[in-house]
């Protein structure tokens, strides 16, 4: 990525969706091309100069200090995924925020512990939306991650490139481009790292409504909230979902779905699951001729 035009287009769109009435300014009589904040607005709020904030916006200024950060966060109504991302695009790379290159492993410890929330779907997000592992449940709510190559196991190939997707997932458009805020924030982190580079050149030629949504500059940590499910043999699923940071390996999420109360969630993963449990094989039985 080019840093100096992500930095340009974040900051333009982040400026683009505020009205001055969002922002508190009085109407100064000026005919207004565009509904969102001029630069001079942007920099009357942060309390710096529009020449330093123009220069900001088009790459030219060096790094800002963090108080100035500061300043334009709060001028732009930055939540904290965009406050992260703002300043992973003003960091310059350095040999400590590589991309690592080699796979992610997830260890044992969390594996026993799919293992022992098998009666929820609950799966392990790493890096670029890969998924690492995923219980049962998880490969039957959403799609079996496990019979796909070991590259094709992403979430977001899932939601925008898988057929069937579309009708599995409620909400789709916003499950969706959700998503791709997600790995939006990802390419902000890791600006080299050459498989997501692959993973949204193929989403861009393939998926239809990705480049609309990567262009719009939207970021998102996703820790909680609903999902809505179609499944064909239980029917709607209703979940609310927490990711929570593996102890030790920030790249690594588990996310886990708990049947949303006051729907027949909890009935449909119980049958869903005795459906689908492994086929124990029958014992054989031999006479003792004694």
């Amino acid at each position: 990525m080019d840093r100096s035009s992500e930095i340009a287009d974040f900051l333009r769109s982040r400026r683009s969706r505020i009205t001055p009435d969002q922002a508190g300014l009085a109407n100064d009589g000026r005919a207004r091309r565009v509904p969102g904040l001029r630069r001079d607005e942007v920099a009357r709020l942060a309390g710096m100069s529009t020449e330093y904030y123009t220069r900001l916006e088009q790459g030219r200024a060096g790094t800002p200090s963090p108080e100035v950060v500061e300043a334009l966060a709060r001028a732009l109504q930055l939540d904290p995924a965009e406050r992260e991302h703002f300043a992973d695009l003003l960091t310059r790379p350095t040999a400590t925020r590589r991309t690592p290159t080699g796979p992610q492993r997830v260890r044992p410890g969390l594996h026993l512990m799919l293992h022992t929330l098998e009666h929820v779907p609950a799966f392990i997000i790493g890096r670029r939306t890969d998924i690492l592992a995923a219980n049962r449940l998880a490969r039957e709510v959403l799609t079996d991650f496990d019979a796909l190559p070991a590259t094709q196991r992403n979430l977001a190939r899932f939601y925008l490139l898988d057929p069937h997707a579309r009708d599995r997932v409620g909400d789709w458009e916003q499950i969706a481009a959700e998503t791709v805020a997600m790995l939006r924030l990802e390419a902000g982190r890791h600006p080299h790292d050459r498989r997501l580079a692959d993973l949204v050149g193929e989403l861009t030629l393939r998926s239809p409504e990705f480049t609309t949504w990567w262009n719009d500059h939207r970021v998102l940590r996703r820790t909680h909230g609903t999902k809505h499910y179609h499944h064909p043999i239980v029917g709607d699923l209703h979940f609310a979902y927490e990711c929570l940071q593996a102890p030790g390996d920030p790249e690594q999420t588990l996310c886990v779905y708990n049947p949303q109360p006051d729907t027949n969630t909890t009935e449909a993963l119980q049958l869903l699951s005795s459906w689908t449990a492994p086929q124990t094989p029958t014992p054989t039985h031999t006479t003792d001729p004694h």
